[in-house]
């Protein structure tokens, strides 16, 4: 049995502290909402965990992630570890790990992936950091990962920021999948060659080879509304994307599914576009053609 002190009972942190109670280990949370909350305060988190403790954050990226690791670095002790287990920036893990480090704590970055459905499937975990910390923390790695061969469902990635990093890609791989599914699905309907599309789609999920948790889980959606009459096509990107092509850039890398995919994001949030409606002047500059008029 492995005592965790876990900071952010989110949809993602909330389960996670689930699923290691179930596996026998003690888990100490704390989250700002009373209703989910087992301390009143980080502080409070640090006094009720036995030296040398490891602390997991699940908070989102960015300020609130540094604030806690800051405040963390005043409040533990040498000997002691922190984990983030968010979807920071991999840039920022180095900056987290001196901090810490000025104090001998030690730092782990972990990419984690299965959402809300990891309660019972078990997460896939991407870390980065020391040998000798991974293999500390290895008890809580073993529990949160999916049941099978630990190299199926978790890997060191590397140094500190690997972790993050390995995240970051597997999320814009993640965008071009989704994205290539759902152009599938508009084709299927718009082509009307097919009658019962989501009798088609359903039928992939089993011999072929573009079968997917992805795509049971469009399936899911399908079942509960065939059409997808109930949603508006409206997609936020949470930053992975971006800093997936970033990336890409930097290394010379082309990409194009994946920046297709963030752009389509971008062109799904436009309720009026500005260069098609430039597209448009020009073409009936040029031609004469025409065009639709706003309200027209």
């Amino acid at each position: 049995m492995v005592q965790l002190g876990l900071i952010g009972l989110g949809k993602m942190g909330f389960n996670m502290r689930e699923r290691l109670r179930a596996a026998g280990h003690e888990v100490v949370g704390y989250d700002r909402n009373p209703d989910v909350t087992d301390t009143t305060s980080l502080e409070d988190l640090v006094s009720k965990l036995d030296a040398p403790r490891i602390v997991w954050i699940m908070v989102p990226a960015g300020e609130p992630t540094r604030q806690t690791v800051t405040e963390l670095s005043n409040l533990l002790a040498e000997g002691d570890m922190v984990i983030d287990g968010g979807n920071s920036k991999y840039t920022d893990d180095k900056l987290n790990a001196d901090l810490l480090a000025a104090k001998n704590i030690g730092y782990l970055d972990c990419g984690v992936s299965g959402g809300v459905w990891g309660k019972d499937n078990g997460y896939g975990l991407m870390v980065g950091g020391a040998a000798a910390d991974v293999e500390k923390a290895m008890p809580i790695f073993d529990a949160l990962r999916p049941e099978g061969p630990r190299e199926e469902g978790f890997s060191h990635a590397g140094d500190v920021g690997a972790g993050h990093y390995a995240k970051m890609i597997h999320n814009g791989i993640e965008y071009g999948m989704m994205q290539a599914f759902a152009e599938g699905f508009e084709l299927l309907e718009a082509a009307k060659v097919v009658k019962d599309v989501p009798a088609v789609i359903k039928g992939w999920q089993r011999g072929t080879v573009v079968r997917s948790w992805l795509l049971d889980l469009l399936v899911r959606a399908l079942d509960e509304d065939p059409e997808l009459d109930d949603l508006e096509g409206y997609v936020e990107d949470s930053g992975e994307g971006r800093w997936t092509l970033e990336e890409a850039i930097n290394n010379a890398v082309p990409a194009p599914v994946i920046s297709a995919a963030l752009f389509a994001r971008f062109a799904s949030r436009q309720e009026h576009s500005a260069a098609m409606r430039a597209v448009a002047a020009l073409r009936n500059q040029f031609g004469g053609h025409a065009v639709k008029k706003v309200g027209g």
